[in-house]
């Protein structure tokens, strides 16, 4: 994808939370060097293990943030949606990536490289002031899906997760389907459970009227027993 689809006019509409703080001078110097990257699905956007370098913020699209267990078990720790920023605790923390980050669907992304990110930060009190917010969000995020995931039941678990993406993405027009596709594998990783434990629970909340399933799409019927699941555990 080349730069002009995203011209420099424009960018600052997509990338609000770190163009709005800037100068005019600081804008002219990040339009210089930030680049927007196409991912299809299911493509590895970075790999756990190697060094980061970019602060990506998804323009388009829907990301996982997800890391390689026991066995090869993945679990997934986060989902990113649109105008959401990832790939930059690992450099602020001077280490490489602990998760590797793929794509659920066809995304585009802005990527800006962190050395210039870094310039900015030492011009920008509040700039810097946002970073410090967003990491401190996604660290009580992390923290309270500790706790689900290792503390619930399955069927608290699976709630917990169909509330979590309902957050996440939304749901449909008819105002009850989730607005993403998961494979029956991802809504395992995203639960901490095994493939076979998530069909077979989606199958009793089926059964149960609390959810409706046609493929892929889970259209959620019962929200209100869904979160009395996911409340008791």
């Amino acid at each position: 994808m080349v730069k002009s689809d995203y011209p420099d006019a424009e960018i600052g509409a997509y990338i609000p939370d770190i163009w709005n703080p800037l100068s005019a001078q600081q804008r002219a110097f990040l339009a210089q060097h930030y680049t927007i990257h196409k991912y299809k699905k299911n493509e590895t956007i970075y790999c756990e293990g190697e060094n980061p370098s970019h602060l990506i913020c998804l323009l388009k699209g829907k990301v996982k943030i997800y890391k390689e267990g026991v066995g090869g078990r993945s679990q997934i720790i986060r989902v990113i949606k649109n105008n959401e920023y990832f790939g930059y605790r690992a450099f602020f923390a001077e280490e490489d990536f602990v998760t590797a980050a793929a794509a659920f669907e066809p995304c585009t992304a802005c990527l800006i490289p962190m050395d210039i990110i870094l310039e900015l930060l030492k011009e920008n009190n509040e700039l810097a002031m946002f970073f410090i917010k967003q990491l401190s969000k996604d660290l009580g995020i992390s923290d309270e899906r500790t706790v689900n995931l290792t503390q619930k039941h399955i069927r608290g678990r699976l709630a917990e997760s169909l509330l979590f993406l309902k957050d996440a993405y939304g749901l449909e027009e008819d105002e009850s389907t989730l607005s993403i596709y998961l494979s029956r594998e991802d809504l395992a990783n995203l639960s901490n459970m095994t493939t076979s434990n998530a069909i077979r629970t989606l199958s009793n909340f089926a059964s149960e009227k609390i959810i409706a399933i046609d493929g892929r799409k889970i259209k959620l019927m019962d929200i209100d027993k869904l979160r009395k699941i996911s409340k008791i555990g």
